[in-house]
């Protein structure tokens, strides 16, 4: 459509007020920018003419949404440009025909002041325009959220303004919005939310609550003894009491959770920042903080296996996505609540314990699991642990006769990781915990879990356990007779039993034990050989790789803990660590296991790097172990190597760290490995050159 430039003059007329219809539709159409910068700057110039508040008029009258809008945004830049050069006789009729526009859009649920205020929002961080004229309209809009059948709208139009640009209300409108958020009629237009009927009206209103609850929270925190402020603070608590669970049914306690997290923030500040002693209102607050955790613990119990069989997926991540939202706020909390709320949970998991609430159990585990990380000194809250895990709480979790929720016993065994070290300074809880976790093996929605909090226990409290390393090596010979026994759980807890073995202080003995494991290697290696020779590959290969894991666990676990002291002077060199005879006859083994698996599986990119994986274990060690292998071991690995080699870099990348580690390393010269490697590397780089020239 070719611009028209007499609109200047002409608009008043009906076939000219279409036009500028025509122009404002184009700018929310494709087009060449040029055409469309051209629209703009004529639009603009009718705006600023003295007729700009007839046509904002006029195009409020339109059947176009996108024409109404513009009628809206040109009354904004009329009133922010040019409010103060109207007379004070036409200011009272525009302000009365503004009033009308306002009640006769809300009523179709539209709410112009939202544009005109987000405008005015942009123009005023910009520059000190004067707010005045709009806010005229507020007193007027807030009497609206009275009548039935415009409150939802004016509830939605307030609270888009409050949340982004509170200082738009004077202290004047928030008095009147809260003496509406306190009333009766508020307080029965959000009970639905209560009962789980998350109605248009009633969420309009709580998003209102919360949005005035943000825009206020200073006045929240410090003015705890106002029966204002107490009504306000017993509805932002409702919001995360609501009937429902919390992405499934429930829609308001994200954003309700979402307050209570700005508001413990802001206490935090508030306690840390301050330059003088914090008033008595602290306590107060602190209160609520516990109270809006408590009605956390509640709304992030996981709902019976049947009712979760049928939520979307959409719901089931919403739920999860809460409860991580809770974690944040437990763990802001922490700061300023201290050990109490950790007691506080504490005592509520020890009650749900002896009730036989389980999902009330799991939500209380969840919660200090949570705290956990927050936890600096480390005894802390033993005392408080020792109720907990002193108590029939893992007998419980075994017991076939109590039909506790699979969720509530993976849990507990996450609870178990979150304080291993409560466990390395408790040892007398230990037999009772690894008897759950044991039993725990035999459960498949379990086991993942279980071995991994096996590993942990065993990787920090080893050397307490060297006397129950009968015991584990006859569990782990229980476990390999489980039916559909995944290969991660073998590897986690080989590698437990692996470090236990670590720190024997035989050398004989720990020979003698670390010789058992391999034992359980070899299995795995003739069941992959015996796999390929069936033609059954996919077995072959998972086998294979399931042995080469195992070893690459075991020798991590054999490493020297990083905690352990180093005796700089009396470094055990490389070349006596591998030159021990100790280990010869393990590592002759651990060797005839890699080539074993790689003959079988020759072209098989992942056995390669977990061969590699393997042989690296033992290039940290100072001292001697069944995988410090001489330099010759890596050399015989390397040369084996052609381009056909699947990941070969991985395999040029451990030549590398070989002779890096060596170099480091006293007395101990490798100059022949290097010269070996060189070589090997060359002939490659030649057969490369020759298919390139080829």
């Amino acid at each position: 459509m070719p611009i028209n430039h007499d609109l200047l003059q002409t608009w008043g007329e009906s076939s000219s007020l279409e036009e500028i219809e025509k122009l404002v539709q184009q700018l929310y159409l494709p087009g060449a920018p040029q055409h469309i910068s051209e629209i703009q700057k004529t639009l603009q110039r009718l705006q600023r003419t003295d007729k700009g508040w007839q046509l904002a008029d006029a195009l409020l009258q339109s059947q176009d949404e996108k024409v109404r809008f513009f009628g809206a945004l040109t009354f904004t830049i009329k009133i922010n440009g040019d409010w103060d050069t109207l007379k004070d006789e036409d200011r009272g009729p525009l302000l009365y025909r503004l009033l009308q526009w306002l009640t006769i859009r809300v009523n179709v649920g539209e709410g112009p002041l939202v544009a005109w205020v987000t405008y005015a929002h942009g123009v005023w961080i910009d520059k000190a325009v004067q707010l005045a004229p709009l806010r005229t309209l507020t007193p007027y809009s807030l009497r609206l959220l009275w009548h039935e059948g415009l409150c939802e709208t004016v509830a939605d139009c307030l609270g888009d303004i409050l949340n982004p640009f509170s200082a738009f209300f004077t202290a004047e409108d928030l008095e009147m919005l809260v003496g509406f958020l306190i009333s009766e009629q508020a307080q029965s237009q959000l009970s639905p939310l209560l009962n789980g009927e998350f109605e248009s009206e009633p969420m309009a209103i709580a998003r209102l609550l919360l949005a005035y609850g943000d825009a206020t929270i200073q006045d929240l925190a410090r003015n705890p003894r106002s029966h204002t402020v107490q009504l306000v603070m017993r509805e932002l608590l409702q919001m995360l009491a609501c009937e429902g669970f919390a992405g499934a049914d429930d829609d308001i306690c994200t954003p309700a959770l979402e307050f209570w997290q700005s508001y413990t923030e802001y206490l935090i500040d508030s306690l840390y920042g301050a330059e003088d002693q914090i008033g008595p209102w602290m306590d107060t607050a602190k209160h609520y903080v516990v109270q809006a955790i408590e009605r956390c613990w509640v709304k992030i119990r996981m709902p019976t296996e049947d009712i979760l069989a049928q939520w979307t997926s959409d719901a089931k991540g919403d739920f999860k996505a809460f409860r991580a939202d809770v974690e944040d706020l437990l763990q802001s909390s922490y700061t300023l609540l201290g050990t109490s709320i950790f007691d506080r949970l504490a005592n509520l998991a020890n009650g749900a314990l002896q009730d036989h609430s389980w999902l009330h159990l799991e939500a209380t585990l969840f919660c200090l699991n949570a705290l956990s990380e927050c936890i600096s000194d480390e005894d802390v809250v033993d005392s408080t642990l020792s109720g907990l895990f002193g108590s029939a709480l893992f007998a419980n979790m075994m017991d076939p006769m109590l039909a506790i929720p699979s969720k509530t016993q993976q849990t507990a065994v996450t609870t178990i990781v979150s304080f291993t070290t409560f466990f390395e300074r408790n040892i007398q809880f230990l037999p009772p915990m690894l008897t759950f976790l044991f039993g725990s093996l035999q459960i498949p929605t379990l086991a993942g879990l279980a071995a991994k909090a096996i590993y942990s226990t065993c990787d920090s409290c080893r050397k307490s356990l060297v006397t129950e390393l009968g015991a584990f090596l006859h569990q782990y010979e229980v476990m390999l007779r489980l039916q559909g026994l995944e290969s991660a759980t073998k590897e986690r807890v080989i590698g437990a039993i692996a470090a236990i073995i670590q720190v024997i202080p035989s050398h004989e003995h720990k020979v003698e034990s670390f010789s058992k494991l391999i034992d359980f290697v070899d299995r795995d290696v003739e069941a992959c050989q015996e796999s390929a020779r069936a033609g059954s590959l996919e077995q072959a290969q998972e086998k294979g790789l399931c042995a080469l894991r195992c070893l690459v666990g075991m020798g991590k676990s054999m490493q020297e803990p990083e905690s352990a002291a180093i005796d700089l002077e009396h470094e055990t060199s490389f070349r006596e660590a591998y030159d021990s005879q100790l280990w010869t006859s393990s590592q002759e083994r651990i060797v005839r296991c890699l080539y074993a698996v790689g003959q079988t599986l020759d072209r098989d990119g992942e056995v390669v790097e977990a061969s590699c994986q393997v042989l690296r274990t033992g290039y940290k060690e100072t001292s001697g172990g069944p995988f410090v292998f001489p330099p010759k071991t890596t050399e015989d690995f390397v040369i084996n190597s052609s381009l056909q080699t699947p990941r070969l870099e991985i395999v040029l990348d451990t030549a590398g760290a070989m002779l890096t580690r060596h170099t480091r390393a006293k007395a101990t010269k490798v100059d022949t490995a290097a010269v070996t490697f060189l070589i090997h590397l060359l002939q490659l780089i030649t057969v490369i050159g020759s298919k390139i020239s080829q």
